[in-house]
């Protein structure tokens, strides 16, 4: 259950009151996603803000500091932006699809021969990602296989590195120079004493390959050190090794016909701990014989595959061995996990572990995705042509003026929806490379402090940088919305990519960030119904087109369940929560409760009731499977066969909506009342309350991120989650409300994310992290900083795109008429019981 913690944008959820309150916005409005980002404040206004009080070089500062936006924002907009990424794209495509076609290697070669650490005994092969197995993981993967570890004493600690992956229990109490087995009920493991390549052990192999004893589905072998020992390192034992190996390198090839034949390449030593019997032992010695290996049964064929990352493992920690020879027992994991990933990954096809794993093979509804893409792509090009050739102008009678044909403008809107399509469908493309094909590099996450809080205080400072003044100056406006959903969007798309998860302090200050994004889902929806009373389909839809059209065409295009996209369904199912309380009756408008004791009485107990509705939910689990389990109902909510995650999920911020739902009421209520004091510079109550709420949201806050931060474990911290995080969230209001001046002004830099926080949230889970979330996509390979700068440079840009063509399309896919909107409205229900049959058959 404790996957990849959220990160999610309200989009439509927030914005749901636009004309209503000035704190949402509605999602026509939201169209284009603006660009708050690119555009500067004039010079005059941000010299005039200190002309009071600045003098001279100060006020030359304030005018170069003006002048170094407007220069930046000149030459670096997000058209520009958008076409550097797109040239960005085709090369780095380009680029890694020759180099994985010409190369010759696979991640099955990288996994074996290449990687480092990424501290903590962590290891990363270079370019995919390394599945940490399980004991059931392994004993299924091993299920009726014979493994036989042929060796010296290094091979046999591997060997016992192995078996505890399977069985943590197992002492390492065998014989030291005797055979060892490891006996289960369905498969076997063994050790076979041999520490030189000799006779004994090419009559042994020979066995294997003519059939005189059965044949082991995977051999793991080498030897060298005692060759180096018991002949004192001269040069003609390692002529007579090589021999050996040559005897022996036919029959190797014939072995991996049937198994999976690995040789072990010999690890370093640490010569300054070596026994006086052993000082013969260099790595000067050890390289020779590791070249003798590789170029005697390096042939042609390349069917015995060289294990070389353990070497390189090796080559970090030699150092902490306790006799210069045997590695420390963290540095044998590392050989046992990448064996363990090498046989295994290809059955059980762990989604974090890409080492070793062909593409998946399109399903049947990816198939008749990229159909429909394909029949868009050629209908523009057909009434491009039609267009061209067809729509001429004709000339007024009256006027004798030309002017276009009333099929030009539908022509127009069409080429236009389909324009829209074909951008679509080329992102899509890209999702598919970077997350689902060959293509491009995956590596695993690895949390440290510094790759949490640096980005982060390098984000705020931009942030600060591009300041402005807000349009208006009450509580939660539209800019200070789109502000927090941004440095909101921001810090959890770093908490993602850096792991941070591992650390339960910053991930419980994160379940805040989500449990805000629900507040702000209940306070925008609640506050455009009750003072507008739109309950029309049209505006419905709308906002459920915002919500869920980049997630269902990904879930088409990637072959994932809705619920894999958990905020979407849960945003989703509040809106219609929210509806459903403001739309049955009795409905209780503003207009109704103007003035009326008694309304805002029946209002608060419908919100009651939703509570206890929740309530009802949260404390039988039982009712909340049995409801959810119902197909089709369950098609949605289900991952992996269950809806354990969506309960999970549901129950861990069940409280944030209605509480965003109840703070919206009082706010409306006192700003009815006049109580509040919204103008520009003006505390937003009086002097003496100011301070006092003031001082108690400071002592809120910091009290919630000192539990926070104790906090051990994620279990028992999450309990307590849904009663306190509001706490901080309404702390959190208060301070950046309660002083005029702070309620004057935002960052433009923030609030240009957080017009796109909906599509930043979804489109991470594939063009930025990588299988599913599990990982990192690695487009600048070799280099981690370059590659976040590049990675994240095209993400946003993308993300930027689709929150356009979303707002572009949902203007076509949803008329203002009721007629053609129920039609549109049962194909897409036709459409979508279709693709739920279709998934089930699979």
């Amino acid at each position: 259950m404790q996957k990849t913690e959220p990160a999610a944008a309200l989009g439509a959820a927030s914005e749901s009151a636009q004309s209503a309150v000035p704190a949402t916005a509605a999602i026509e409005a939201d169209a284009g996603s603006g660009d708050a980002l690119h555009r500067s404040a004039p010079v005059s206004s941000a010299a005039a803000r200190l002309s009071a009080c600045c003098h001279g070089g100060a006020k030359m500062a304030v005018l170069a500091y003006s002048l170094g936006k407007r220069e930046i924002n000149q030459y670096f907009n997000i058209k520009n932006a958008k076409l550097l990424a797109s040239a960005a794209v085709i090369f780095l495509t380009v680029f890694h699809a020759a180099s994985r076609h010409y190369g010759g290697s696979d991640t099955c070669d990288w996994l074996l021969s290449s990687g480092r650490f990424l501290g903590d005994n962590v290891w990363q092969p270079n370019g995919c990602m390394l599945h940490k197995y399980k004991s059931n993981e392994a004993k299924v993967c091993l299920g009726e296989k014979r493994i036989a570890f042929v060796g010296d004493s290094r091979v046999r600690q591997l060997f016992y590195s192995f078996v505890k992956m399977i069985n943590p229990e197992v002492k390492e109490d065998g014989n030291k120079h005797e055979n060892i087995p490891f006996v289960n009920d369905e498969f076997t493991v063994d050790f076979l004493w041999y520490a030189e390549v000799n006779n004994s052990l090419k009559e042994q192999l020979m066995s294997w390959a003519e059939g005189s004893t059965p044949m082991p589905h995977a051999i793991i072998l080498g030897a060298a050190t005692w060759s180096i020992k018991l002949h004192n390192g001269n040069n003609e034992a390692l002529l007579q090794y090589k021999a050996n190996l040559t005897a022996i390198s036919d029959t190797l090839d014939k072995l991996t016909e049937h198994s999976e034949v690995y040789w072990v390449l010999q690890d370093p030593v640490y010569e300054q701990l070596l026994s006086d019997s052993r000082k013969m032992i260099t790595n000067e010695q050890i390289n020779l014989y590791n070249e003798a290996a590789v170029s005697t049964l390096n042939n042609s064929k390349k069917k015995v595959k060289f294990l070389e990352a353990s070497r390189q493992a090796a080559m970090e920690t030699i150092s902490q061995s306790v006799d210069g020879l045997h590695l420390p027992e963290s540095t044998r994991d590392v050989g046992a996990m990448i064996l363990m990933n090498s046989m295994c990954n290809k059955i059980l096809k762990p989604i974090d572990g890409s080492c070793c794993q062909n593409a998946p093979p399109l399903s049947v509804i990816q198939k008749l995705t990229a159909v429909l893409f394909l029949v868009s792509i050629i209908c523009l090009l057909i009434l491009s042509y039609s267009r061209h050739h067809k729509s001429k102008p004709i000339t007024d009678v009256e006027s004798l003026e030309e002017k276009k044909p009333a099929i030009a403008a539908i022509h127009l809107n069409s080429k236009g929806s389909l324009l829209a399509i074909l951008k679509m469908s080329l992102i899509m493309l890209y999702f598919y490379l970077c997350d689902r094909a060959d293509i491009f590099m995956k590596e695993q996450k690895f949390y440290t402090h510094s790759t949490f809080f640096i980005p982060l205080i390098y984000i705020f400072v931009l942030g600060i940088f591009y300041n402005e003044n807000s349009r208006e100056t009450k509580l939660l406006n539209r800019e200070q919305t789109d502000e927090w959903k941004g440095w909101m969007q921001l810090v959890i798309l770093i908490y993602h990519i850096s792991g941070a998860s591992a650390f339960v302090p910053v991930y419980m200050h994160v379940r805040v960030l989500v449990a805000a994004y629900l507040f702000q889902t209940g306070y925008g929806h609640f506050s455009f119904f009750w003072l507008k009373g739109d309950f029309g389909l049209y505006r419905v839809c709308q906002v459920l087109f915002r919500l869920n059209f980049l997630v269902v065409v990904l879930c088409l295009v990637m072959d994932r369940p809705y619920q894999f996209y958990y905020f979407v369904p849960l945003v989703t199912y509040w809106f219609v929560v929210i509806y459903a309380t403001m739309a049955l009756w009795p409905q209780i408008l503003h207009k109704k409760a103007n003035g009326s004791a008694f309304w805002n009485l029946a209002l608060l107990l419908k919100l009651l009731g939703l509570l206890l509705f929740i309530c009802l939910f949260a404390f039988s689990q039982e009712l909340f499977e049995g409801v959810f389990s119902v197909w089709p109902i369950s098609k949605l909510f289900e991952l992996q066969g269950n809806i354990h995650e969506w309960w999970f999920r549901w129950k861990l911020d069940r409280f944030a909506v209605i509480n965003g739902m109840l703070f919206a009421f009082i706010y409306l209520l006192l700003q009815k009342c006049q109580v509040l004091s919204e103008g520009k510079g003006e505390p937003l109550f009086s002097t003496k309350v100011s301070n006092c709420l003031l001082f108690v949201s400071v002592v809120a806050f910091i009290t919630y991120s000192i539990w926070a931060s104790g906090c051990r474990n994620k279990s028992d911290c999450n309990e307590m989650h849904p009663y306190i995080s509001v706490v901080q969230i309404l702390a959190f209001i208060l301070i950046r409300n309660i002083p005029g001046y702070t309620r004057s002004l935002y960052s433009s830099f923030f609030a240009w994310f957080g017009k796109i926080s909906l599509e930043l949230f979804i489109c991470q889970y594939h063009i930025w992290l990588a299988a599913d979330t599990k990982g990192i996509l690695v487009l600048i390979p070799g280099n981690p900083t370059l590659n976040i700068i590049v990675s994240t440079f095209i993400f946003v840009c993308v993300a930027h795109e689709i929150s356009q063509i979303t707002n572009d399309l949902a203007q076509v896919a949803i008329p203002k008429e009721n007629g053609p909107l129920l039609k549109r409205l049962l194909g897409a229900g036709v459409f979508l019981v279709l693709v739920l049959v279709l998934s089930k058959k699979e």
